[in-house]
């Protein structure tokens, strides 16, 4: 899967679930600054989307020769 399409699913994803948490559980009267508006519960689900849908580097496995010593190393002479 492309990585922009994945990056764009992600955002959209958490756009709707924003959306959908100010829908069903947002608080009403104002007074909390985040869920009582729509735009700022969807902005936000949207960045939550996009910070776990944004592409991390994958760890590259330890090999045997990078963790023993090079024989050139320990020569007796």
């Amino acid at each position: 899967m492309n990585k922009y399409i994945k990056i764009g699913l992600f955002t959209a994803l958490g756009a709707g679930l924003g959306f959908a948490y100010y829908y069903f559980v947002g608080c009403r009267n104002g007074s909390c600054p985040l869920t009582s508006n729509w735009y700022m519960t969807t902005m936000y689900g949207a960045l939550m989307g996009l910070v776990l849908g944004f592409p991390m580097k994958k760890k590259k496995e330890n090999t045997l020769s990078e963790v023993t010593p090079d024989k050139d190393e320990y020569k007796i002479e």
